[in-house]
């Protein structure tokens, strides 16, 4: 089995768990971009010193960034905090399974956006997997009201933050592969080390200046926060690693699996019922990811 997907696998678990903490401190503590916020400030540090010390460990230089790296970089980077805050704000919309699955348009929208920017291509059989994978997210985007599904806050929410995760996966790569030195790890890691300095300090600046008292509410729930870091950092690490590996639409197209974690968690932790049509939708996606497998 190639080595990007068990990370992939670990990298969705890690992710859901950082979901759920995440949820927890926008509903009862934080607001949305603060429960983002959460994700970077204490992440940033843990990610310079794993840097250092792996570097060390292996007896390798740090690469050289230049002006490609930083520019896929900060493109990415800006790109994941619009695209977090909008799927923590869709957890008010929508179940939390189902809130994670309009997320998972993000995979098609990587399969042409990767295409696009850095010329990377999908097998026939993978790319009827990520059809599959979208059937499945399409099934889940009609609310229980009755609503038309693509006229609602929630789904526009999602395929939101589905593009804006597309592009993020897509600046990663592109900044990771922009690096001429070093084996795939340190290069995944002086991409995360970057990126997350960056955007705790964008964040930092613009709770300061429109948010007046979240920095210090996010500090002071740290217990919660300090997780939420902790988790985020082993997961966008894992992620990083995976993108650096294989094209971002086959990661992101086996990363639909956290939609079963979502499931365990919906069903198991929040109580919440999941209906029929839902479950149809969850049973494609399970199917695609399958595929996909199968096919790389």
């Amino acid at each position: 089995m190639p080595i990007w997907i068990p990370v992939t696998l670990a990298a969705a678990f890690a992710q859901n768990l950082r979901f759920m903490l995440q949820r927890h401190l926008a509903a009862t503590q934080l607001t949305p971009a603060g429960a983002t916020f959460a994700r970077f400030v204490f992440s940033a540090p843990l990610a310079i010193l794993i840097i250092l010390t792996y570097a060390a460990a292996s007896d390798q230089p740090l690469p050289r960034p230049g002006a490609e790296f930083f520019a896929f970089g900060v493109t990415g980077a800006l790109a994941q905090i619009g695209a977090t805050i909008a799927v923590v704000a869709l957890f008010s919309a929508r179940q939390f399974a189902v809130g994670i699955a309009f997320k998972k348009t993000e995979t098609v929208q990587a399969a042409i956006l990767g295409l696009l920017v850095l010329g990377d291509t999908v097998t026939p059989a993978a790319f009827v997997a990520i059809l599959i994978g979208l059937g499945g997210v399409l099934a889940l985007s009609k609310p229980p009201e009755g609503q038309i599904s693509f006229a609602n806050r929630a789904t526009a929410l999602g395929l939101l933050c589905g593009l804006l995760f597309a592009v993020s996966g897509v600046g990663y790569r592109g900044a990771s592969l922009s690096l001429s030195e070093g084996d795939t790890v340190l290069r995944a890691l002086v991409t995360l080390s970057a990126v997350t300095t960056f955007q705790t300090c964008i964040m930092a600046a613009g709770l300061a200046i429109g948010q007046r008292g979240e920095i210090t509410r996010t500090l002071r729930a740290w217990r919660v926060t300090a997780l939420v870091g902790l988790t985020s950092l082993i997961g966008s690490a894992l992620w990083f690693i995976a993108f650096a590996l294989q094209t971002v639409a086959y990661v992101k197209a086996l990363g639909q699996v956290e939609l079963v974690f979502s499931l365990l968690a919906s069903t198991l932790i929040y109580k919440e019922k999941i209906s029929t049509r839902e479950g149809a939708g969850m049973a494609l996606i399970t199917a695609s990811v399958l595929l996909l497998i199968w096919s790389v």
